[in-house]
């Protein structure tokens, strides 16, 4: 719903409820879809909220439940009436039952399923047995399908006889055991003689996936072979259920949300509540180990400090140290980089971003042209900013003013430094999103700030060992 519309909608809902004519606010919206309506409800009250639930028809009432973002939903599990609740999910198709159900604790949905039809239960209760990410997870298990012995005329009826709300473009054929065998067309069923045998009509190269396929994969498979549904089997290969596209488009959204903010240092989970201190809690969560690892670099440049100290060069460490920031933050941001280039590619499929191989000829590439450049420039950097300053402030004032002799070291290590911590962090960046899917870690999480504070621990101490060194 455009901007504009939206906020109308929201002043005539007001008008309305000021006023307390609830009989022209059903008018209202009745007029209006669930998606729109679900928008609205987002920014209501609690209290304007139950007014709205209480005029809309229970079918409405269901699919608003149902769009609305998480922490929406989870006020409305707060003001919804425990039999209103379990009527409403009895109104949603099996999957997205589920997906309201598994936001709710165990025992509030067990009372829920309890009370619900057996059939109808069992369904969802299967649906909800397979992780939320998997296929098995988003599929609708209620579909059309007809033995392989099927003629053209018992297909059709089958069609006629379904309880499927949403459009459909076959009907999928399976051997008696409910082995998936392949589908039919639905324009191939009404060009055909009601007698004509489905075997004869069979599209056995159908694109199908696994109950334990990955939602990402599942989304990928639907944008390269463009498909308005896919049917789901089991590790039998017996048809359970199918994905359709706008459960697709909701997946897709999802994952992207989901990677921006893994790779932010945050979680979805900060949506379930509008409480800031829940948003508070899912953040540190992130944040202390990032503590962590910054307390890891102070402790470096500490221990340093004494080296160069008990060396009687503590005046370059002085000087070479105002410069550690940079090699962190540019080497940083590099990693950022390649990582962000590749846990996309992964994303999307990309069939580059799937190779290591090519991955790494171009990324080295990129990264040596890149980290010469950083090198070089920042060297430029390092050895002219200091004489903008007082040179009695650059070095230790027990020590005296740092030389020139001595700043060149400072230069050479800067510059040495900025290229291997570029080159470094480039190689934890390609390496580390292939390394995390391997293990069926969230390869987002290697772009994230944990990864970005380790790269700038290691970036400082291969910088500051080398100024030990070549001071």
């Amino acid at each position: 719903m455009a901007e504009e519309q939206k906020h109308l909608l929201r002043q005539i809902v007001e008008d309305f409820l000021d006023k307390g004519d609830r009989d022209a606010l059903k008018t209202a919206l009745e007029e209006k879809r669930s998606s729109d309506i679900s928008e609205i409800i987002e920014i209501l009250e609690n209290e304007e909220r139950r007014v709205v639930f209480d005029i809309l028809d229970k079918s409405v009432s269901a699919e608003v439940l149902e769009k609305v973002d998480e922490a929406t939903r989870s006020e409305l599990f707060d003001i919804l009436e425990d039999q209103e609740l379990r009527e409403l999910i009895s109104e949603l198709n099996p999957d997205d039952a589920a997906d309201v159900l598994s936001e709710l604790p165990a025992e509030d949905s067990e009372e829920v399923l309890e009370h619900m039809p057996e059939a109808d239960a069992d369904q969802i209760k299967d649906l909800m047995s397979y992780s939320e990410d998997s296929a098995g997870g988003i599929m609708d298990p209620i579909l059309v399908s007809v033995n392989e012995a099927a003629t053209v005329a018992e297909a059709i009826r089958e069609i006629q006889n379904a309880e499927i709300d949403e459009d459909f473009f076959s009907v999928y054929v399976v051997n008696s055991s409910g082995k998936l065998l392949g589908d039919v067309r639905i324009r191939d069923l009404i060009r055909k003689h009601d007698s004509t045998s489905i075997k004869q009509l069979i599209d056995t190269d159908t694109i199908h996936v696994r109950t334990d396929t990955d939602q990402e994969e599942v989304r990928n498979i639907f944008s390269k072979n463009d498909l308005i549904v896919v049917p789901v089997i089991d590790d039998s290969g017996v048809l359970v259920g199918r994905i359709t596209a706008d459960r697709v488009i909701e997946v897709a959204e999802e994952e992207a949300a989901e990677d921006i903010y893994t790779m932010a240092g945050t979680d979805a989970a900060e949506l379930e509540n509008i409480s800031i201190i829940h948003a508070a809690r899912v953040r540190m969560t992130w944040l202390l180990p990032c503590l962590a690892g910054t307390a890891v670099t102070a402790f470096a440049g500490l221990t340093f400090r004494n080296i160069f100290n008990q060396a009687d060069t503590l005046y370059i460490f002085t000087t070479a140290f105002a410069f550690a920031p940079m090699i962190a933050a540019i080497s940083g941001n590099a990693g950022l980089q390649t990582s962000a280039i590749v846990v996309s590619g992964l994303a999307t499929g990309d069939l580059a971003a799937a190779r290591l191989s090519e991955v790494f000829a171009r990324e080295v590439r990129v990264a040596l042209f890149v980290a010469i450049s950083c090198g070089i420039i920042g060297g430029m950097i390092c050895g002219f900013l200091p004489n903008l300053m007082n040179p009695h402030a650059v070095g230790d004032l027990s020590a005296g003013p740092i030389k020139f002799a001595d700043h060149i070291p400072i230069v050479i290590a800067f510059s040495t430094a900025m290229f291997s911590a570029i080159m470094v962090a480039t190689t934890l960046g390609l390496f580390l999103p292939f390394l995390f899917r391997r293990v069926k870690i969230d390869p987002a999480i290697s772009a994230g700030p944990l990864v970005t504070t380790a790269n700038d621990s290691i970036s400082v101490i291969i910088y500051l060992t080398l100024v030990l060194l070549l001071a």
